[in-house]
């Protein structure tokens, strides 16, 4: 019998999202697995990159990682730095409103308020604003049948003031979005789903913190990290996986062969290639955000390109601001967010050497501030040089906090069409996407724009892209390979949304956000 020929694999995509796949490809197909990673930029990674401000090494993206979803922490263990995992020194996180500084509730769901003690007590909502929300308890049932905008919503339930308080600034952090076009569904998964069981939203928030749900049984930290910076990573993830790798390459076409698919690929920037070629694969998984994955099922899944095209995204920067320690008043914990309704510049600050012990112990004399600016349809602020933006978010820092001292050093990091925007319908979109992108033996797609925008989130989506890929091949080696569809199949949608990964609520901006292609 003749021995069987390794299966060459194309990823497209170098981020967070097409490393894992690839790492999972080569683990769980050895060495009939052979995996090339083609990436347009001069380096992998997306958006967990590494940085310097003031001779520090710094996180210019995601600067942690959600531990409740386990995909990320054991993919760290798996490539040799599960040693080195580490945990924030404080998680006290607060909003900036009308002014002043005031704590999170220490009891609520992505803004959803569980005790109203606790909401009264830190001073967030006017006493009109809180006096509205225990009606919850009395109005009648708001019917979900269909998804609706969390926005919406919860504004029905709680009153105004919640959302423009609590949860717009709370999912803004995570998706720099609106929470008046997001998807209760999609962005809060596990409230949406405790919700159409209870009259009461406050009811359907206190059984999901009591442990209603997957993400909110486990206990421990809920943030991890890596010294020097999660933007590690990706190189880890490079090396372990053993794939080959070709940055500079962008792969401009994507056809259907007989045998399996062809990419186009633009290599002007790879020494070791001539300017274009074609180069031909068993198995294709597209680790790109859905723009670029459009363009490329354009010819050949048309239906689901359009789907894909729907799929939009925010644009942001991360300022870096190194200040002398004692210029820098006493850090008020981790870090704040800033209500869009305060139309401030800034949406987010992070006190990276007050959250990281290894921040700080780095240079004591120093202390970094991460300014996050930036949310979908106000670029306005983006379109600053960065000079100008780094004053902004100084001067955004010192009428926020009082911090007066003039910055020693800064880094600008921007990230155009970074997050992706999951509107109204999204869990019905994605799985019309999957069921027609799965019809085709030696597909898959995977990343920030589908299941979750966090880290571990993407690591699972890469994760399930190469299972599939692996099946779909398996089922082929040593048999006929399953007849194609001449046609593109029309995909409806599903009667309930899919069941999908949770995503735990995060509180910090860009504390796990990453779109990772």
């Amino acid at each position: 019998m003749q021995p069987k020929r390794p299966h060459q694999i194309a990823v497209i995509g170098g981020g967070v999202a097409g490393l894992a796949a690839a790492y999972y490809l080569r683990r769980d197909g050895g060495d009939l697995a052979q995996v090339t990673i083609f990436e347009a930029a001069p380096r992998v990674g997306g958006k967990l990159r590494l940085g310097e401000v003031a001779g520090l090494g710094v996180d210019e993206g995601a600067e942690s990682l959600l531990t409740r979803r386990p995909e990320a922490v054991d993919l760290i263990k798996d490539v040799g730095l599960g040693d080195q995992i580490t945990h924030p020194v404080t998680t006290s996180a607060g909003i900036w409103s009308r002014g002043a500084l005031h704590q999170l509730p220490a009891a609520q769901v992505m803004g959803v308020p569980v005790e109203l003690a606790a909401l009264a007590g830190t001073g967030l909502l006017s006493r009109g604003g809180l006096a509205r929300v225990p009606l919850d308890r009395v109005l009648p049932r708001t019917r979900l049948s269909s998804d609706v905008p969390v926005g919406r919503y919860v504004a029905a339930r709680l009153g105004r003031e919640v959302v423009d308080r609590l949860v717009e600034p709370l999912l803004g952090g995570v998706y720099a979005g609106r929470a008046d076009e997001l998807s209760f569904a999609a962005t809060m998964p596990e409230l949406a789903d405790a919700a159409s069981q209870h009259r009461s939203l406050l009811a359907a928030a206190r059984r999901v913190r009591a442990g209603g749900g997957p993400t909110t049984t486990a206990v421990g930290p809920v943030f991890a990290g890596l010294p020097g910076g999660v933007g590690r990573l990706p190189a880890a993830i490079a090396a372990g996986a053993g794939a080959t790798v070709r940055t500079g390459a962008t792969v401009r076409e994507l056809r259907r062969t007989p045998g399996g698919w062809r990419l186009l690929v633009d290599a002007t920037t790879d020494p070791g290639s001539a300017d274009r070629q074609w180069v031909e694969a068993d198995a294709v998984v597209l680790a790109t955000p859905a723009g670029p994955a459009s363009r490329l099922l354009g010819i050949e899944l048309p239906g689901i390109a359009a789907e894909l095209a729907t799929i939009d995204y925010a644009s942001v920067a991360v300022v870096t601001l190194a200040y002398p320690r004692a210029a820098m008043p006493a850090l008020p914990g981790s870090g704040f967010l800033v209500p869009p309704v305060e139309r401030r510049a800034a949406k987010g600050v992070t006190f990276s050497s007050a959250k990281w012990g290894w921040v700080a112990a780095a240079d004591p004399g120093t202390v970094l501030v991460r300014v996050s600016v930036g949310r979908y349809g106000e670029e306005q602020d983006l379109q600053r040089d960065d000079a100008e933006l780094g004053r902004l978010a100084a001067a955004e820092l010192a009428a926020l906090v009082g911090v007066r001292a003039t910055p020693i050093d800064m880094l600008v990091s921007r990230w155009g069409g970074a997050l992706p925007q999951y509107r109204v319908g999204h869990r019905n979109r994605v799985a019309r996407i999957k069921s027609g992108v799965t019809r085709h033996r030696g597909l898959a797609v995977c990343g920030a724009a589908y299941d979750g925008v966090g880290v571990a989130a993407c690591i699972g989506s890469a994760k399930a892209a190469a299972a599939g890929i692996l099946a779909g091949l398996g089922q082929a080696a040593g048999a006929e390979p399953p007849a194609e569809p001449t046609a593109e199949p029309t995909a409806e949608p599903p009667a309930e949304p899919p069941a999908e990964p949770r995503t735990e609520p995060r509180t910090e901006p860009w504390a796990d956000a990453a779109s990772v292609g």
